[in-house]
């Protein structure tokens, strides 16, 4: 009989151990399962939003590339249409004036006729050379900067303190993307921040380059800005981003800005 018992109670525990294992097994199953399903999740989701970014990247891509055409387009229209016809205005009225048979009055209107046409040939010119600067592709991006420098200086009153190096190892197209950058950047100090003095500084090692740029204008707040950025700013960001670089503002109400641009070679 106590044998029997104790076969009985042996019998018990084994049912209850191999129940035991078999709970932790089911048990570490079920982690498994939820563990290796949350993976594939987050794995979809990363996949999703890789795709998503992707995305978001060729339409950036494509609104910068539709914007450059834009203005070569423009550019282009200025230089083959309006600046020939001004040009031709501006002949005529030249020729008009050698005429000794016209009066004093007459030669005063077409004088005037002369200077305004010379004028607006003249801001033609410059309107089609900011839209597509020719020295970019011609000379490269330090020439071009250096010219814009001098342009902004030049019909300005601002000041500005450059040290620029050439950035060889970009393509065309992405020192095109530096260039307006920097000239968004000049834009909105003058117009917005109302500066005077900028400093531009540019350098780059073997791995990445940065373009520091400072002004001495109104500043303003930061957090503010990002959360509604102007047209401006977001062209910028657009194309940092495209250069797969990084931004940083720094600045505060009537501190001035700065702006540290670094975008890595390694793309």
């Amino acid at each position: 009989m106590d044998e029997n018992i104790i076969d009985g109670q042996e019998q018990v525990i084994v049912a209850l151990v191999y129940g035991l294992i078999f709970l932790v097994l089911l048990t570490i199953g079920l982690i498994l399962f939820f563990h290796y399903s949350r993976r594939k999740i987050i794995q979809k989701e990363l996949e999703k939003a890789a795709l998503k970014l992707e995305n978001q990247q060729k339409i950036l891509q494509t609104s910068i590339a539709i914007q450059e055409r834009e203005r070569k387009r423009i550019a282009q229209d200025l230089h083959d249409a309006i600046s020939s016809k001004l040009n031709i205005v501006s002949l005529t009225t030249n020729v008009l004036l050698i005429d000794q048979t016209i009066s004093e009055k007459q030669k005063t209107a077409l004088e005037q006729i002369l200077n305004i046409t010379t004028g607006t040939l003249e801001s033609a010119r410059k309107i089609a050379h900011d839209l597509l600067p020719p020295i970019l592709n011609e000379f490269g991006l330090k020439a071009a900067l250096q010219e814009l420098f001098e342009d902004f200086s030049k019909h300005t009153k601002i000041e500005i303190e450059d040290n620029v190096e050439a950035l060889t190892r970009l393509s065309k197209n992405d020192q095109l993307h530096v260039f307006r950058i920097v000239q968004e950047l000049i834009n909105n100090s003058i117009r917005h921040g109302k500066a005077n003095e900028l400093v531009v500084y540019m350098e780059q090692n073997k791995t990445d380059f940065v373009i520091r740029y400072q002004d001495n204008g109104q500043g303003f707040d930061v957090k503010k800005i990002h959360e509604k950025s102007g047209i401006g700013l977001q062209n910028i960001k657009s194309r940092v981003k495209i250069l797969k670089g990084t931004l940083k503002i720094e600045s505060t109400p009537n501190n001035g800005s700065q702006f540290i641009i670094r975008c890595s070679y390694e793309r």
